[in-house]
């Protein structure tokens, strides 16, 4: 009984830093976030700038942390949006999708290959400023 009780109490124990990490942003989040709020403090100028965020010495910090996350959103959404289109062109015609899609000898890998290619065009669009379709 008092195994079975450490033994849950461990497994929880790990899952929570699991749970946090998945919805942090990528380094490639911050390091546009970061790039981003560089160029607003340069153009806002210094005060203007912590005034928007907090007043602060860390408003820079808050900034990034803010747009990141942003990012990290839009990201998922586009990664979910991406597969439900894929979806429904699988169902309209499977072989004609495995054949536009995959790229190994049985074309298995045609979903996970839909998927990235337009989730890569969603994200050529937003940096664009297109709309998406």
């Amino acid at each position: 009984m008092r195994r079975t009780i450490l033994v849950v109490a461990a497994m929880a124990a790990m899952a929570i830093p699991a749970i946090s990490i998945a919805d942090q942003p990528s380094q490639q989040n911050e390091k546009n976030a970061a790039k981003f709020c560089k160029a607003l403090r340069d153009a806002a100028g210094k005060d203007n700038f912590r005034s928007m965020f907090g007043g602060g010495k860390n408003a820079f910090g808050t900034c990034v942390s803010k747009n990141a996350k942003k990012d990290q959103q839009q990201d998922k959404t586009a990664h979910a949006n991406a597969a439900k289109q894929c979806k429904a062109e699988q169902a309209q015609d499977p072989a004609a999708f495995k054949q536009k899609y995959g790229t190994n000898k049985n074309k298995s890998n045609a979903f996970g290959k839909c998927v990235s290619q337009k989730s890569k065009q969603k994200d050529q669009q937003d940096q664009n400023g297109g709309s998406s379709t």
